[in-house]
């Protein structure tokens, strides 16, 4: 009798100490990203947001352009990451639970060839706007797609009254695949946020561009839970790991500053 008691109190331990967080039932929480964000995040779930959360979490990525069209048009998620201008408005327009919206992480728009090639001076505005004309070929995401830094990249060459002459030698693409250009000698530069470039093999960073071609407001991240969740606890326990400091060490490895 004693040992059976002993087991089923084991037993008991057990099913405590293997529990999800706040013994709640493990739950599946939907995640919608922004794809600037990929590289961290993957790692992160890899790293522990499941077995800390005891939830599982299945994340899909498209570039914050397309997830504010897919949430508008009523698509169900539980989480989401996007950058400021696309974040914003969605919590203005209920689409995010209120006061749910918590910064992830920034980031900078930064330049980026293929592995072993010379790196072009970008120090400046105006050295910046040389190795433009100079390459004989750019990359960047579509910013009729909704890509953030395809968006920032174009609005730079038009500041800079380069746009004509980098026409023809831009290769646009829908996402974060100007690293897959490089990478393959398609293209001869990538302008993309710094983690798209630091998690891609075959592709150098040579920096962030200059100061003054920066835009350090929009390039903020926010996480938030969303306004119709079908798990907005499990959701609220994934946002808090991310929030941890170990969660912080992966953020900065992938080249960005956590929130």
């Amino acid at each position: 009798m004693k040992n059976l008691i002993r087991l089923v109190a084991a037993g008991i331990a057990a099913t405590i100490l293997w529990s999800p967080v706040g013994g709640a039932s493990a739950a599946e929480v939907k995640a919608l990203s922004a794809v600037a964000v990929k590289s961290a995040l993957d790692e992160l779930i890899i790293a522990g947001a499941e077995r800390a959360t005891g939830h599982k979490v299945t994340v899909a990525y498209a570039t914050a352009g397309v997830l504010r069209d897919r949430i508008k048009a009523g698509e169900a998620f539980d989480m989401v990451i996007l950058p400021r201008p696309f974040m914003d408005p969605l919590v203005a327009q209920g689409a995010i639970a209120p006061a749910s919206a918590t910064v992830f992480a920034r980031s900078l728009v930064s330049v980026g060839v293929r592995a072993g090639a010379p790196k072009p001076d970008i120090s400046t505005a105006e050295a910046f706007k040389r190795t433009m004309l100079a390459a004989k070929s750019i990359s960047y995401a579509d910013p009729a797609k909704g890509g953030g830094s395809g968006i920032h990249a174009a609005s730079v060459i038009e500041r800079l009254g380069i746009a004509e002459e980098m026409k023809p030698k831009t290769k646009l693409v829908p996402g974060a695949e100007s690293v897959d250009l490089v990478a393959n000698g398609e293209a001869e530069i990538a302008i993309v946020n710094t983690p798209v470039i630091v998690s891609k093999p075959g592709v150098e960073l040579v920096g962030p561009l200059p100061a003054e071609l920066q835009n350090t407001t929009d390039f903020v991240f926010f996480v938030g839970v969303g306004a119709s969740a079908k798990e907005p606890d499990a959701a609220k326990a994934l946002i808090k790991y991310l929030q941890e400091p170990d969660a912080a060490r992966v953020i900065k490895a992938k080249g960005m500053e956590p929130g």
